[in-house]
This record gives structure tokens, C-alpha cells and sequence, in this order.
């Protein structure tokens, strides 16, 4: 299986977008999403992430705006369930589905937040929120699939005769991303989604996340060979291994003086996870520099993986060796690593998936 490498666009550069963990951007800026975008095309990326927060520009428009720019480049749109009717949500990815020939997929996340959620007048608990969202994503997998309209009612939807006269340009439909730590999200992403996304903690962790979201899916009585795994990390990359810890050192410092102290109990429970494994080493599986997650709470992809292009390629190669066959990378000066990762680190990386597989088939020959 090829490797598949995403990265992450937002809808303004800002004042203050150098070293931050968020890319999204508070405004919106024509110009820069398509500079954005086609960065990233240019560099070879397969698909860019257009996030969601509360108070930041729609994630579908942008994502059309830099479709209409670019060519080949695909886009994980985020959707946070609850504000828009999964018929019609369905209908609307599936028209651009339509309209791009196969270029979009779908973030399905539940909201962390409570303070996010209610900006938009959700009052749901979490664990109501992650139900709601198993119901959502059953939901707009069987528009996108059925040949013929169909009733519902659950806990959160009832409908009657939905239906969609858009089918999806890409068979057998959109893929659903989805992602989480505690106990309700991995056993509803097991039932529900496609590819299932995990930060970039230590290597044995993601291992045993993996392991364990396996076992699940089959006792969700699906087969496992229908779930991908996605693992997410932020690379510091430069022309030597040197310069590159340089950077990471820089950067934690410009993190730590824009980051307010964290309050540990609203944390998620991947932040919380990725705090903890702070707490067990600055530096883990050789390059795997956790500082920056720690400084934030955990916020988002906050790993860094630090070195050459060579040596980071080498990481996440490790990271798809044991099922991460789905890379998220974004850096902290977000157009400019972009460019620079299409030089070296991305081509490095394909051609060594591409020789990992060969020395697997020729050993498995011999």
C-alpha cells in the first residue's frame, strides 16, 4: 500500500502565524488559501486538512476555493456533527465530490471543547456528542450508499424518505476520517469510520493503539483490511541534524511565550496522553521531540519529529512500518516547510515505502 501524506491549509496568515500549533487563522484571505494550496500541490502532497473551529471561516468554501486553484490536490474537510443535518451535509460533500472528480473526504469530529461547542449553541455532553457523531457518520454513509430513499430514527435524527440524487465520484463513496482516545470513541470508530487518526506518540504506543482499534473493529463484526490508520506529527526538518534541533529549541520558545498555562481538566483525553508522554522524556524513539506538546496541553498535533530530511523520513517511515499508512504533517511556519518538505522529505519518505515493500516481496519470495 502507497503511502498517503497530508497536510494542513487554513484561510489567513495573520500577524502571528510563524510558530503557532494552530494554522486555521482567524480572517479569510483568497490569495493565501490558494498560495496555500498550491504549495502544498506543488510539493506533492495527496490531500491537505481544512480545520474547524467555532469562530473561523467554513471549511467547505475554503476547501472549494482552493480546489478551483489547484489540480490534483485532495481535501479532509473537518465537520463537528450537530449544526448541519447529515442529509444535507451528505449532499453537499457528495456535490463536490462531484464537482473536483473525487477530491474530498470527510474529518468527522465530535468537539473537545465545551467552550467551542456552545459558541455555536451545542450544550451536549461529550459522550452524547460522540454518540451523536456514530449516528451522523451511519447516517451519511448509507445516503451516499443506498439506491433507494430510506426512514431513520435514532437517538439524535429522524427522518423520513432521505435521499440523495448526487451519488459520490469516488466508489464505492467519500471516505470518513475520525479520531479520539477514550473508551466511546474508539469503539464508535471502529463501527463507523474508514481511516481512524492518531497524534504521533511514541512509536510502541501508536503500535498499541493500533493493535487495540484492530481488535475492536472486529468486534464491531467488520473486517480490518476496511479501516486505515492516520498518524499526525509536526517535523522540523533542515539541511543538518544540527540546525534542525536549533529550530525545534527556537520554536518551543516562541510556543511557551504565546501559550497560556493549561488547566489539565478540560484537556481531551489524547491531549492528556500526549502530556503524559512528555512527562516520560524530552527526546523519545530518537527524534521524537515532545516539549512542544507539553508547553501546549497537548493542543492538536503538538509532536515534533526533528532532523534531516533523511533522518525524519526515516521516523515516519517507522511510524507506517507498523500500520500508519495515512502521514498528517503540518509545520510551524506553514507555507515555508511546505515548500521545503517537497524537496527532500516527501520523496525520501514515497521511495522508502516503495523499498520497504520490495524487500518485503523478495524476502517473501525467498
Amino acid at each position: 500500500m502507497s503511502v498517503e501524506i497530508i497536510g494542513m491549509i487554513g484561510a489567513e496568515k495573520g500577524t502571528s502565524s510563524k510558530n503557532q500549533v494552530s494554522v486555521i487563522g482567524s480572517g479569510v484571505s483568497g490569495d493565501h488559501i490558494i498560495e496555500f494550496a498550491k504549495a502544498h500541490e506543488n510539493s506533492g502532497f495527496d490531500k491537505v486538512l481544512v480545520g474547524y473551529r467555532s469562530s473561523a471561516a467554513d471549511g467547505f468554501i475554503v476547501a472549494m476555493h482552493a480546489a478551483a486553484h489547484t489540480k490534483k490536490l485532495g481535501f479532509l474537510i473537518a465537520h463537528r456533527p450537530g449544526f448541519v443535518s447529515p442529509t444535507l451535509l451528505a449532499r453537499k460533500a457528495a456535490t463536490f465530490d462531484q464537482l473536483t472528480e473525487g477530491r474530498i473526504a470527510l474529518h468527522i469530529i465530535s468537539g473537545g471543547s465545551e467552550v467551542e461547542q456552545q459558541k455555536d449553541g451545542d450544550f451536549l455532553t461529550k459522550e452524547d456528542r460522540y454518540r451523536r457523531s456514530g449516528e451522523f457518520m451511519h447516517i451519511v454513509k448509507r445516503i451516499w450508499s443506498e439506491d433507494s430513499p430510506f426512514d431513520f430514527s435514532g437517538e439524535f435524527y429522524k427522518f423520513n424518505q432521505a435521499f440523495s440524487d448526487v451519488d459520490c465520484y469516488q466508489k464505492p463513496r467519500i471516505p470518513v476520517y475520525f479520531g479520539g482516545s477514550s473508551e466511546i470513541a474508539l469503539n464508535i470508530g471502529a463501527k463507523e469510520c474508514d481511516v481512524y487518526a492518531t497524534f504521533g506518540e511514541p512509536l510502541n504506543d501508536v503500535s498499541k493503539k493500533i493493535n487495540d482499534f484492530k481488535r475492536r473493529v472486529r468486534d464491531a463484526g467488520r473486517d480490518v483490511s476496511e479501516v486505515r490508520f492516520s498518524v499526525s506529527t509536526r517535523p522540523i526538518v533542515a539541511d543538518t541534524e544540527k540546525e534542525a534541533w536549533e529550530r525545534a529549541y527556537d520554536t518551543l520558545d516562541a510556543v511557551q511565550d504565546k501559550n497560556a498555562p493549561f488547566n489539565d481538566r478540560t484537556m481531551s483525553i489524547g491531549s492528556k496522553r500526549l502530556v503524559y508522554f512528555a512527562k516520560q522524556g524530552d527526546i523519545q524513539d530518537e527524534r521524537l521531540y515532545m516539549p512542544i506538546a507539553a508547553a501546549t496541553g497537548g493542543t492538536g498535533n503538538s509532536t515534533a519529529l526533528v532532523g534531516t530530511a533523511d533522518q525524519v523520513a526515516e521516523s515516519l517511515l517507522n511510524y507506517y512500518k507498523i500500520g500508519g499508512t495515512t502521514i498528517l504533517i503540518r509545520g510551524f511556519n506553514p507555507i515555508e516547510d511546505a515548500i521545503y518538505w517537497g524537496k527532500e522529505l516527501i520523496p525520501l519518505l514515497r521511495e522508502k515505502v516503495k523499498k520497504y515493500h520490495k524487500e518485503n516481496v523478495v524476502s517473501a519470495i525467498a
